[in-house]
């Protein structure tokens, strides 16, 4: 089995580069959308929050390669907060026609309460992501001054017929480069549900994808769902969430299928309610299994902990952490995540290693 190998610091420009879209998150709190008349917006994108997470907590060279619309006030919103994240950004660039778009996409996204569940539904149309394709970006001037790692996701996948095709295009190149290169599957199934309406179907799409993937982020559904992974067949109906076995179950098959990935990881999320859930995480790293604590979470707003986990991962195996350690990172950075209003992180990285050490909530004076 081929190992991880993880580029140096020294001599590259970024540690950390992400493709994907770039949105707008609408957020009425606890109100439901038919009630609201107020509503916070935060930028977001599955792809990006792991890049602004890595910069503002962890402190990493990271930036985006993604689409912005000109003449638009709320593309300008958008471009000012990834500045403010400390992420590079390499734009491909479109011009508003003062009508229809190209748009920037809008996500909207409550918190639910209690027994309510969260409700999540897009407004994609026209967005301009969808229009990148292969030869969009000029992967050699960009990563000439050196890359560690590459990482783009499912949700980017599903937007259009050319997304997946730039992804494997950036990948190939990252990989030319020498850099690790991750993604996370991310299903979203009402993303696959319009995608394949033209015919486009999650398995074989993100299968081209992981087959160019070092270290893969995905739940059982995940993989299950998104590459059509057979999974363990016998008491799964019952089973705690938190039980990683169905998970590791499933790491001979993701091995036989895809021999190049080298890591596989998850969160585990136990939802007892809105507000509070059970959250631990899994690692498979070259045939070995690690397994971080549970802990018993109190939830202001869950969007963005996974992708806060991503991040305290990669920090850790790209700083040199043991797996082990760099497991309870993100464990420990998802899990604060989800105190934080928005799907960017808030946290210090003093914060994220005293709780990955096993710190409580006590007053710190």
């Amino acid at each position: 089995m081929s190992t991880l190998s993880i580029p140096p610091a020294e001599g590259r420009k970024h540690d950390f580069l992400a493709l994907g879209a770039l949105v707008t998150r609408l957020d009425p709190g606890i109100v439901p959308f038919s009630m609201a008349s107020r509503y916070e917006l935060h930028v977001s994108g599955g792809e990006y929050n792991v890049a602004a997470n890595l910069s503002r907590c962890f402190g990493m060279r990271t930036a985006i390669a993604s689409a912005t619309v000109d003449n638009l006030p709320i593309a300008l919103k958008v471009e000012n907060a990834v500045r403010e994240a400390g992420v590079e950004a390499y734009y491909a660039r479109f011009r508003h026609d003062g009508v229809r778009g190209p748009n920037i996409a809008t996500v909207w996204s409550d918190r639910g309460k209690g027994v309510r569940a969260p409700v999540v539904f897009y407004n994609r149309a026209n967005e301009a992501a969808a229009f990148l394709e292969p030869g969009s970006f000029d992967w050699a001037g960009i990563l000439g001054s050196g890359l560690r790692w590459f990482h783009s996701g499912g949700i980017f996948s599903a937007l259009s017929p050319t997304t997946p095709e730039l992804v494997i295009e950036a990948m190939k190149a990252a990989k030319k480069a020498g850099a690790v290169t991750s993604f996370d599957l991310n299903y979203r199934a009402k993303l696959w549900s319009a995608a394949e309406g033209s015919g486009a179907r999650a398995p074989e799409i993100l299968g081209r994808i992981v087959e160019l993937t070092d270290v893969l982020v995905g739940n059982e559904e995940d993989l299950q769902l998104g590459l059509g992974l057979r999974g363990p067949s016998s008491g799964r109906e019952t089973a705690s969430k938190l039980d990683p076995a169905a998970f590791l179950g499933m790491m001979n098959e993701v091995h036989r299928r895809f021999p190049g990935v080298k890591a596989v990881a998850t969160t585990l999320r136990e939802v007892h309610s809105t507000d509070r859930h059970d959250w631990s995480a899994v690692l498979w790293l070259e045939g070995e299994s690690f397994v971080a604590p549970t802990c018993r979470l109190d939830v202001y707003d869950r969007v963005g902990g996974g992708d806060g986990f991503a991040a305290g991962l990669f920090y850790g195996l790209m700083s040199g952490r043991t797996p082990q350690e760099s497991l309870a990172l993100g464990w420990a950075h998802g899990a604060l995540l989800t105190t934080f209003p928005g799907d960017t992180t808030m946290a210090t990285l003093d914060q994220v290693e005293a709780f990955a050490k096993g710190g409580s909530a006590r007053i710190q004076r």
